[in-house]
């Protein structure tokens, strides 16, 4: 949580604290699960938007450096005239990465969160008001460079991707248990230095992940040589049709105009 690293609060939590009072830890404690209680709410509220649209959405999180923008570019090339794709980007300054997607030709709104360390629902939110869901396939997150924070605020995403990168080391999820056990899927990126890394081990790597009590599947991937973008994009389109026979499927959530209804009458 922010206030243990150090991070600072994001807007939309200096919004909802700034209605408390000042207090000892007790009342801390209290602030920070309402906090995490309205993220929730409004994490639930952009899923409603997502599923209306039938738009799969994909939270990328890592370390800084581990790859996640060069990981978007050669999706955005893979996928090209298959998918419709659109990004948010989230970092503390500069838009410099939503330049790089928008240079692909893909839509892509900047988050700057000037001192802390994750995006929250309420800025997904904002963000979504820049961009067209509809006709979209694919809407990719990419939170913040961060192995902590970003693993307790929902955003309204329906899968979460690790990216962990080679010259980071294979102990990682043993390092960051809170952030690895969310893994819906580990990408093991920069494998093309695997052979200069020797001490870098895949499967120590995936141990670690299964100590956990994780299923997520374990992929290499390189975005400099392209190796491994077969296996990533066939896991996406896997993903997004499970997604759509989930909201085609008795009881699971609303669709079309059912759907847009619940979203209208959310509230925020």
């Amino acid at each position: 949580m922010c206030k243990d690293c150090g991070c600072g609060i994001t807007p939309g939590e200096h919004a909802h604290h700034s209605h408390h009072g000042e207090g000892g830890a007790l009342e801390t404690v209290e602030v920070l699960r309402e906090l995490l209680g309205e993220n929730d709410r409004l994490a639930a509220h952009n899923r409603g938007h997502f599923d209306a649209h039938g738009v799969l959405a994909i939270n990328l999180m890592s370390s800084p450096g581990a790859g996640k923008t060069s990981l978007l570019e050669r999706t955005v090339e893979a996928l090209s005239g298959r998918r419709r794709i659109a990004v948010i980007e989230g970092d503390l300054a500069t838009e410099n990465d939503a330049r790089r997607i928008r240079a692909k030709g893909v839509p892509a709104v900047q988050i700057t969160t000037g001192s802390a360390c994750h995006l929250d629902a309420l800025m997904v939110h904002r963000a979504l008001d820049e961009l067209e869901l509809e006709g979209l396939d694919l809407l990719f997150i990419e939170n913040v460079g961060n192995l902590v924070c970003p693993a307790s605020f929902d955003l309204g995403q329906h899968l979460d991707v690790i990216l962990l990168s080679v010259p980071e080391g294979d102990d990682k999820p043993q390092k960051y248990p809170v952030m690895f056990h969310a893994a819906d899927l580990l990408l093991l990126t920069k494998a093309d230095l695997l052979p200069l890394l020797p001490e870098f081990d895949p499967a120590r790597a995936e141990a670690s992940l299964r100590a956990l009590a994780s299923e997520a599947p374990v992929l290499r991937l390189s975005s400099r040589t392209n190796a491994g973008m077969e296996a990533w994009c066939a896991w996406l389109e896997s993903a997004r049709a499970a997604q759509r026979a989930g909201l085609r499927q008795p009881g699971g959530p609303a669709s079309g105009d059912e759907q847009a209804t619940v979203v209208d009458h959310a509230g925020a």
